[in-house]
């Protein structure tokens, strides 16, 4: 039985929330593998809206075990938030667990998030200041605290009393801002602790049985391939690896379990925030797509910006995740355009190029035309009854991406999906 990563194969905001809530009727564990509560994914099914950030979109069937991975950062309150949000919608998270690998977004995160960017001045990133990147930096200099750490009073405090000396320093000499307060932080921690306590487990073993046992497995990732660490825009990019690849080490399980990768795409570009984007649309067309499809951010609200299909950079994340399939979503969004582009190659320096540098900014796109279909899509529900221009353009996306097409995405509900294969 497949292990499925399901995988943003752009800028992050792709649809991946929607497929996964999908493919999760047919799934056992759903889990999410990297991120922290800087993602947004929204689903819309037959219990209503619902805007999750931590919790995977498996949660909404409580026969689905739903696990938060060691490869996330996990902001305890916002998490708890979230919880009561579902709870009282009547959803249970009963079937929701944490892994007690997975580290936590201290106070002090989002301090330094916060005063970084704004002393990075007009060379800000655009982070959404909510103490991620700060959360992994300490991970990877091995003074973060745990989930398992919330749980054990003594040993919170041991570790705090190291860490907080630190980051007090750094708030009150170089940012000018007020020290923590140990004992505030701490008990602030531990209760989060004594209120997540039920979910926090051994989650590698969970998934490690699941996986033995023959049950499908959804591996969702957050954000997309364009803003991983080593392959995305950097500096512009988020502080893990949003790619199919990091669902190893962000669950703890091995590269050969792994059946397949599904990319989602959307049939257009979006990125939120700053650096380069070549196929990016300044008239009234990306004005139109933006209200069109709503493209404000599911977290922050800042609205979107617009671009057409980058088939350059589409094959790049097809590379580094190994795509096996693909979904394309949003498609209704482009109903009402005459015509529409995609970006075949990229000409800089005076050649003209099919692989990305490591400079995007001085990219030129080189576009190719497709007429549009001018025809609503919101209700069909087989692809042969697609407008052929709609047919056309979709299965030209799938070409230059080298890769099977199995989902069409017509809409926002769980309905409005054009299944061309079966995923599980």
């Amino acid at each position: 039985m497949p292990v499925m990563a399901v995988v943003g194969a752009q800028w992050g905001d792709e649809g991946k929330g929607k497929i996964v809530d999908m493919l999760a009727e047919k799934a056992s564990v759903v889990a999410r593998y990297q991120g922290g509560n800087n993602a947004g994914h929204t689903v819309i099914n037959h219990l209503g809206e619902f805007r999750l950030h931590l919790v995977p979109a498996g949660i909404f069937d409580p026969r689905v075990t739903c696990i938060i991975g060691n490869g996330v950062v996990i902001d305890p309150q916002a998490l708890i938030d979230e919880i009561d949000l579902l709870a009282s919608r009547g959803i249970s998270v009963d079937n929701l667990c944490i892994s007690e690998r997975a580290h936590a977004i201290m106070p002090y995160h989002i301090l330094l998030d916060r005063l970084e960017e704004q002393a990075r001045g007009r060379q800000s990133i655009g982070t959404t200041g909510r103490g991620i990147g700060p959360a992994y930096s300490d991970k990877v200099a091995r003074t973060g605290i745990r989930m398992g750490d919330l749980v054990d009073r003594t040993l919170l405090r041991d570790k705090l009393a190291f860490i907080l000396e630190q980051k007090n320093r750094i708030l009150t000499k170089l940012y000018d801002a007020e020290p923590l307060s140990l004992k505030e932080v701490h008990e602030r921690y531990l209760q989060y602790g004594e209120r997540l306590a039920r979910h926090i487990k051994n989650t590698t073993q969970l998934v490690q049985s699941a996986i033995a046992e023959g049950r499908n497995v959804l591996l969702e990732g957050a954000q997309g391939t364009l803003l991983d660490l080593d392959f995305g825009t950097y500096p512009y990019v988020t502080s893990s690896s949003p790619t199919s690849g990091a669902a190893c080490s962000g669950l703890g399980i091995a590269p050969t379990q792994i059946t397949c990768a599904l990319g989602v795409f959307k049939a257009y570009q979006t990125r939120v925030g700053a650096g380069p984007f070549p196929t990016e649309i300044y008239d009234e067309t990306g004005e139109m797509i933006r209200e069109l499809g709503q493209e404000y951010g599911t977290l922050t609200g800042r609205p979107r910006r617009i671009g057409w299909f980058d088939a350059v950079l589409a094959q790049h994340a097809m590379q580094v995740n190994g795509f096996k399939s693909i979904a394309i979503t949003r498609l209704d969004i482009l109903d009402t355009l005459p015509r529409l582009k995609i970006c075949v190659k990229y000409r800089f320096d005076g050649i003209e190029d099919s692989y990305p540098p490591i400079d995007l900014a001085r990219c030129e796109p080189v576009y190719e035309e497709h007429p549009g279909w001018q025809t609503p899509t919101g209700g069909i529900r087989r692809f042969d009854e697609l407008p052929q221009a709609a047919r056309s353009y979709v299965n030209r996306l799938a070409e230059l991406i080298g890769v099977n097409l199995d989902i069409v995405s017509v809409g926002a509900n769980r309905e409005q999906t054009i299944m061309l294969n079966s995923m599980l």
